[in-house]
């Protein structure tokens, strides 16, 4: 460990506790029970949502069907996401030609991404397509970090309830998660990176 190191980990901690009332308070609010002024800002949204998905926001689950329904959703998300890579030849926004994933490659990384791990035994840019990137691994970075706030949500929950029968709607937590924190996360960060001049655009490769 060498002087820089340690001033890194000690940055990364300071700003870390800075961060712990604000942040905290912001997640409390998101995934209060009552109506307050974050929710209400993307109110209408997210019964879109809801209502779009066929979900009854006051419908409190035990601790047995949130646990089936987050493993039913991210088992179809893996099988989402590997055929999507199996595929890819026949789908668009593919200007390389890329060749079908191959099977192994395929699930490993359908399951890493599920599983907010996003392990890479692969090189990117010469396998995946700009369709799979987006619809698939882009997709999962979301669903699956929303997936593991739910998840922390759930627990704490649980241990503020105590012998109540249920923790809350699994399908509101990942969409709260997804809505008021991550989308809004990651709309700074695509600032951050746009002023630094990071481009995406659709068009085959260029040599250099």
């Amino acid at each position: 460990m060498t002087t820089n190191d340690f001033l890194q980990i000690g940055l990364f901690l300071a700003v870390l506790l800075l961060l712990v009332k604000p942040v905290g308070s912001y997640m409390a609010l998101v995934f209060a029970d009552a109506p307050n002024r974050i929710t209400r800002f993307g109110d209408r949204m997210e019964r879109g949502i809801y209502r779009l998905c066929g979900i009854s926001s006051t419908e409190e689950m035990s601790w047995k069907r949130y646990a089936l329904a987050m493993l039913l959703f991210n088992v179809l998300g893996v099988l989402a996401v590997f055929v999507l890579q199996r595929v890819q030849q026949w789908l668009p926004l593919n200007p390389q030609h890329f060749a079908a994933v191959s099977s192994d490659s395929a699930m490993n990384t359908a399951i890493s991404f599920a599983t907010n791990t996003n392990w890479q035994g692969y090189a990117g840019e010469s396998t995946m397509s700009y369709l799979t990137q987006m619809l698939g691994l882009a997709v999962q970075n979301f669903l699956s970090a929303a997936t593991g706030i739910a998840v922390l949500v759930a627990v704490v929950r649980g241990f503020a309830r105590r012998s109540s029968l249920s923790i809350g709607n699994f399908w509101v937590d990942l969409t709260r998660s997804t809505l008021y924190v991550l989308v809004p996360l990651s709309l700074l960060m695509t600032l951050l990176l746009v002023s630094q001049g990071v481009v995406q655009n659709f068009k085959p490769y260029v040599d250099v």
